[in-house]
């Protein structure tokens, strides 16, 4: 692949470019001008900006298609550098990006068309599209970047974003606390992707990708020369990969995520987020070939997550909640696909489960009315579905499996109440010891100190 410079620059600066802009003018066109923006001049602006972006990202998947290159890309300089290091824009458009960016732009851009009429006259209707549109931005950042810097660049954006818009409806305690779960859930497996940047310029002295290699049609991660070196990296992506991903064990933020708007639902936790986990492994599929246990290990994440996501799924009493672990359960399926190296058909999977799962849960508030008109029309009730799950679990093992389903195979017994419960316990008796401490120093009474040390850890106990 060798940069260009003319149109094709332009259009791959304009895929992620244009809603940056939409984000910029939406932030301080209240500030300049002093009165606030139509619903309909919001609404348009992100529409355009994302319509602007599909059209654009489509005819260079056409241009491509007609032409015998690689991939196109475009340099658009060094934005900092510090002795060795330097941190490039460089944008790659090829035949794992652009249809991501057509299907991630057009979603968007269908949303922000949606979202026109369901958020008419919401409080936060303006708050809402310019969250948006910094998704979107995000979103195309990272499927376009040239490099693994500028990759986490926008998951960030795609994180810091995700969880505003789970907490939308601030006024209420439930989306609050679901949404800071999810963006801490995304900054503990962001260690992750840093720690795969940093020990990939160590190693190798670049993140940036280099041309497809033999039997790949797309760019690919550079390859570093020590077989723990590569071990260490792959095993870094797949912990960044699983939590934006809701992979098991780490996906229990994902139902709760619904507590969001519908169509930043959607969008974000059925259609395109989710996606970005599955994106960075094809990203990285040389190194994961060199390394058989590392395949293993997708291909072992991928089976529990779809077991778990299917049978707690089945006993979920709202429509969001059950969509939300059937998307689980397909991306479970999608990394199995990619550990067994089936790399066109999981990403033919992700396009086609990302548009699928978007009109689902845009239909989900019509859902249950549509069910009882279905009912009213056939005079019963509508037969249920899934039986054949039943049939393969013996009748002795099915209370004890309904009841782990119920409490969501105890992951978050677990992860919260032990792991993480446990964790805060020893940093606030830590942090009781070293006010002691301070105390003593400062001359007070042992007694008096240590007796409200101990009250007050266990206050906050």
């Amino acid at each position: 692949m060798s940069p260009e410079f003319d149109w094709v620059a332009l259009a791959l600066l304009a895929v992620p470019g244009l809603p940056m802009l939409a984000v910029l003018v939406l932030a301080i066109a209240r500030w300049v001008t002093g009165k606030r923006a139509t619903e309909r001049v919001v609404s348009s602006l992100a529409g355009f900006a994302f319509g602007t972006s599909t059209l654009a990202s489509f005819a260079l998947a056409v241009s491509l298609i007609g032409s015998e290159s690689a991939g196109y890309v475009a340099d658009l300089g060094t934005w900092f550098s510090v002795g060795h290091y330097h941190f490039s824009w460089t944008l790659v458009g090829d035949r794992l990006s652009l249809p991501f960016a057509i299907f991630s732009s057009g979603l968007v851009w269908t949303i922000a068309t949606f979202s026109r009429r369901y958020l008419h006259r919401e409080e936060g209707f303006h708050r809402f599209y310019l969250m948006l549109s910094f998704f979107g931005a995000g979103v195309l950042l990272v499927v376009l970047a040239g490099n693994l810097d500028l990759i986490f660049f926008g998951w960030e954006i795609v994180g810091l974003t995700s969880a505003l818009l789970i907490a939308f409806f601030h006024e209420r305690k439930a989306p609050v606390e679901h949404g800071l779960r999810a963006f801490l859930t995304y900054r503990f497996c962001d260690i992750g992707l840093l720690s795969a940047a940093v020990w990939l310029h160590h190693t190798a002295g670049s993140s940036t990708l280099t041309a497809p290699i033999e039997g790949m049609n797309w760019a690919t991660l550079v390859i570093p020369q020590e077989q723990a070196d590569v071990f260490l990296l792959g095993v870094f992506l797949i912990w960044a990969s699983i939590g934006k991903a809701a992979q098991f064990p780490l996906g229990g933020w994902l139902p709760r995520a619904m507590e969001g708007p519908t169509p930043s639902s959607a969008i974000f936790y059925g259609a395109i987020s989710v996606h970005l986990g599955p994106y960075l492994l094809l990203r990285s599929t040389p190194i994961l070939e060199t390394n058989v246990i590392l395949q293993w290990i997708v291909i072992g994440i991928g089976v529990a997550t779809a077991l778990h996501a299917t049978f707690v799924g089945r006993v979920q009493t709202d429509i969001k909640s059950a969509l939300a672990y059937a998307s689980m359960t397909q991306l479970g399926v999608i990394f199995v696909e990619i550990g067994f190296g089936m790399y066109t058909l999981a990403l033919v999977h992700i396009v086609g489960h990302a548009s699928l799962r978007s009109l689902q849960i845009l239909r989900s508030p019509s859902l249950l009315h549509d069910h009882h008109h279905l009912e009213q029309a056939m005079g019963a009730a509508l037969p249920r579905s899934g039986g054949h799950l039943e049939r393969l679990v013996p009748s002795s093992f099915q209370p004890w499996l309904y009841r782990a389903a119920l409490e969501r195979g105890y992951l978050d017994t677990i992860i919260v109440d032990w792991f993480v419960g446990g964790f805060v316990g020893v940093v606030r008796r830590v942090d009781g010891l070293e006010k002691r401490w301070a105390s003593l120093l400062a001359g007070e009474d042992s007694a008096a100190v240590e007796m409200g040390a101990i009250a007050q850890v266990e206050e906050k106990s």
